[in-house]
């Protein structure tokens, strides 16, 4: 333990370093402080290394004590990683942490504080405003203090529009927006969807995100009027609306239109209802508004101001392109040109939109757009198709041109849930991509060159892939366990998994759990010695974050491309 000598460096920069240096775009970032009590009694201290940060920047990490006085903890700037265990932390102790570069003697401000007790929790409490549980969660600074606050929505009921019995069901209430401080863990505010947004993730897409560039995150959700529920429950007419929410305040500033029912054969095909950003310029935010899966896609694209950009329609000279969305969204720069294009599905539309390709596979139950295969130039999709194939119903394709690099050769009938797409498995390069039939055992483990590894399931249709221990391949969440691929656990959560996102902390992942009137979320202990940036100054990575509350959950990609400053 290193007693530092103060000296006083002009809060300027101090200042600067916390928050004018922490920002990109319209989001400015603190370090992400986060100090966890470990089973052993020491403490995990986790920050995050930020894209301007200098390669050479190191890190003094300090400690007060509860009668005061601080000392700093590293005999010497940590450079090569960004994490810190205090092995001299006493049980029973309360202690706050700060972190600032090596050019500061004297501690910063910002700091976190812990109760060094016999049951350590590995995990931050968000209480929540009720005794519910939660079925999305995001994250975006929606008060502008270089924060990250959450955003959910509650509660965990969800209705089908498909009209086979056990599928669609009466709603039991109505949603409700929420929003907590992420300084403070408290209650901000609440938005009730109201009566004409049925329970059910079709009705009800959210989206959080500082499109405007005012440097705070609004909300961006579907919107009706009044009760126009027929008898059945079911909601067949009544304006329909695209509304931002004032994300500080909980306050309707806006709505708009939304892509209307017409055109869409029947109930089930214009029930379904996606939101995405994008940076269609590739300097800002767009907001893309999207109607239709299985039939008739509608899509259209704002500004920050609501101003129409384009809209894109797949009937007419499009019709090829019907039936070809997906259950969410991928936005990626494909081409290299600076701007995102939207795979849709088993379809692309470019930037300004216009059609890009289209596979004619139909829908898919999954997408994934990342650099799968490193061997290869540019990005690959990895896909399971819901719709019947005789082969290719699980298959990677070329992200720029949807031509396919390999397929399974055997037919599938309905490829199902999320599937999985990560770098588990240190044998082979790149990134092992699984999917599962819905109502068999079949299941698919390939390499990214396409060599099936695996067909056994990997814990449903759906395993999550995070980064939580040291080492470059991800582990996987199943059920409450975190464990390596074909190796030993690494943790252990409790509740239902609602997001992953690099939130808190150095570069590893965090996973949000809903736990009945809690929010919780799970940050690792486990010390790494490489120091890489924070994942969401990754485009790709950012806008799927974003979208984590809309749809199926994809766990957000990684595709190089970077913020814009």
């Amino acid at each position: 333990m290193i007693r530092g000598k103060w000296f006083r460096i002009p809060a300027v920069i101090i200042a600067s370093f916390w928050l004018c240096a922490a920002s990109f775009g319209a989001e400015k970032a603190d370090r992400g402080l986060v100090a966890i009590a470990r089973p052993d009694g020491s403490v995990y201290v986790g920050w995050r290394a930020l894209s301007k940060d200098e390669a050479k920047l190191g890190y003094n990490v300090f400690r007060r004590g509860e009668t005061g006085g601080s000392e700093k903890l590293n005999a010497k700037p940590i450079t090569d990683s960004t994490n810190f265990v205090d092995r001299t932390a006493v049980a029973g102790k309360n202690y706050s942490y700060a972190v600032g570069p090596d050019i500061v003697a004297k501690p910063p401000a910002a700091s976190v504080t812990i109760t060094v007790g016999p049951d350590p929790r590995p995990y931050i409490s968000i209480p929540l405003n009720g005794n519910y549980d939660v079925q999305k969660a995001t994250v975006a600074d929606l008060n502008g203090d270089g924060v990250l606050d959450y955003v959910v929505k509650q509660p965990n009921f969800n209705t089908d529009p498909y009209q086979r019995p056990g599928y669609w069901k009466k709603s039991e209430g109505t949603y409700k927006i929420e929003a907590y401080d992420g300084a403070t863990r408290k209650f901000m505010w609440r938005h009730d969807m109201g009566w004409a947004i049925e329970e059910g993730i079709w009705y009800a897409p959210i989206v959080a995100y500082d499109v405007d560039g005012d440097g705070k995150a609004e909300v961006y959700c579907k919107a009706g009027e009044g009760d126009p529920r027929e008898p059945t429950g079911h909601v067949m007419k009544g304006p329909e609306y695209l509304v931002k929410i004032d994300g500080e305040t909980g306050r309707v500033v806006k709505k708009i239109d939304w892509p209307t029912r017409e055109g869409f054969p029947e109930y089930n095909y214009w029930s379904r209802n996606l939101l995405a950003v994008a940076y269609l310029d590739g300097r800002k935010p767009a907001l893309i508004c999207h109607r239709g899966t299985y039939n008739i896609i509608k899509i259209r694209a704002y500004d920050g101001d609501f101003n129409l950009l384009w809209e894109f329609v797949a009937d007419g000279e499009h019709k090829a392109y019907q039936g070809q969305g997906s259950h969410g969204y991928n936005v990626a720069d494909i081409d290299g040109d600076g701007r995102d294009e939207l795979v849709i599905g088993s379809a692309c539309i470019d930037e300004y939109g216009k059609p890009l390709w289209n596979t004619r596979k139909g829908h898919p139950d999954f997408v994934y757009v990342s650099d799968v295969d490193p061997s290869r130039p540019g990005l690959e999709i990895f896909y399971g198709l819901e719709r019947a194939q005789k082969k290719g119903g699980v298959c990677l394709a070329d992200a720029k041109t949807g031509a396919m690099i390999w397929e399974n050769p055997e037919p599938t009938k309905h490829v199902h849930g999320q599937g999985m797409c990560a770098d588990i498995d240190p044998a082979h390069p790149g990134m092992e991509c699984y999917a599962k039939e819905r109502d068999s055992d079949d299941s698919w483990l390939y390499s990214a060159a396409g060599e099936r590894i695996g067909s056994t399931p990997m814990g449903g249709t759906s395993p999550r892939a995070i980064w939580w221990d040291a080492s470059p391949q991800k582990a996987l969440v199943i059920g409450g366990r975190i464990a390596k691929y074909k190796g030993p656990e690494v943790g252990r959560i409790e509740g239902n998994v609602v997001a992953i996102a690099d939130c808190v902390g150095d570069w590893r992942e965090e996973i949000l759990t809903s736990v009945r009137g809690e929010l919780r979320v799970y940050t690792t202990t486990i010390p790494a010695e490489t120091r890489r940036p924070w994942l969401m100054q990754d485009r790709a990575y950012r806008c799927g974050v974003a979208i984590e509350t809309m749809g199926y959950f994809y766990p957000p990609q990684l595709t190089g491309t970077p913020l814009p400053e």
